[in-house]
């Protein structure tokens, strides 16, 4: 699987192009003069993402983006530099997505509902566009939508009892997990998708494994859960229960950081 990574492109043309709507039109608030242009950035990044969405990202090539939106690839050129560039637009769009709310919506109730709205939307938008695993965010695109998703975050857990380091920590921790089972969950279904092949039936095609191959006596704790049901569960009913039961002892994990605060290890 190719990977590509966020954040590889000129910093300051990718600034001034994730926040395009701050600096668009004149500073004294009259529209520019002039005929508008035939192409705009919107427009190619709804291009980049309809090809990545169809076709993978693979194949989201500039040449491919321009004939999606029906224009000349070097007219690309003239708004977006590159595809180092337009990678970190495709992904702050697709954050931007979630419409998570900001500091005047309102919000659910307590901070675990809100914080259970954005893993649901996170793990949509990777539903929507699962290309999205093929992308490293280790050096994240600083746009909208990251900057939404971290103030979602930090005012969720700010003034439940945790110390500010702890708050930032708690949130990468949080945005680690639920972006990691979303791009699992996501990878799965893309494969099941172009295979067409459902992962029960590929485990269905090696049934003879168990029979044939597999040791009970070097694997016991495997074999005795088999046994108990511990596998009983289908592939997607099993990846949900992982994924329910992971979210939910990460943040009574927290909630315990409150309650106890002898438990803290992060100190501000």
């Amino acid at each position: 699987m190719t990977v590509e990574r966020s954040g590889d492109g000129d910093p300051e043309r990718t600034l001034a192009l994730l926040w395009r709507d701050r600096t668009a039109g004149r500073t004294d608030g009259r529209p520019a003069r002039g005929r508008p242009p035939r192409l705009t950035v919107d427009q190619i990044v709804r291009a980049a993402l309809a090809v990545a969405d169809r076709e993978g990202l693979t194949a989201m090539s500039m040449v491919r983006v321009a004939e999606e939106a029906g224009a000349g690839t070097m007219s690309l050129y003239t708004h977006v530099p590159g595809k180092a560039e337009l990678i970190d637009l495709m992904v702050d769009a697709v954050l931007t997505e979630r419409d998570l709310p900001g500091p005047d919506d309102p919000r659910p109730g307590d901070w675990l509902e809100q914080i259970g709205l954005y893993a649901e939307r996170t793990r949509a938008a990777y539903r929507r566009h699962p290309w999205l695993r093929q992308i490293s965010n280790v050096r994240p695109p600083l746009g909208p939508g990251l900057m939404a998703q971290q103030e979602y975050l930090l005012s969720a857990l700010s003034g439940i009892g945790l110390s500010p380091r702890q708050i930032t920590a708690a949130a990468g921790t949080i945005v680690t997990f639920v972006h990691a089972a979303a791009a699992a969950e996501a990878e799965s279904e893309q494969v099941e998708r172009t295979t067409g092949e459902s992962t029960d039936a590929w485990w269905a095609a090696r049934a003879s494994f168990w029979e044939d191959y597999f040791d009970v006596t070097r694997h016991p704790t495997i074999a005795k859960l088999w046994r108990e049901g511990g596998f009983d569960a289908g592939t997607k009913d099993a990846n949900a229960e992982a994924y329910d039961f992971g979210l939910q002892r990460l943040l009574a994990g927290i909630q315990a950081a409150v309650e106890r605060p002898a438990a803290r290890e992060i100190h501000s």
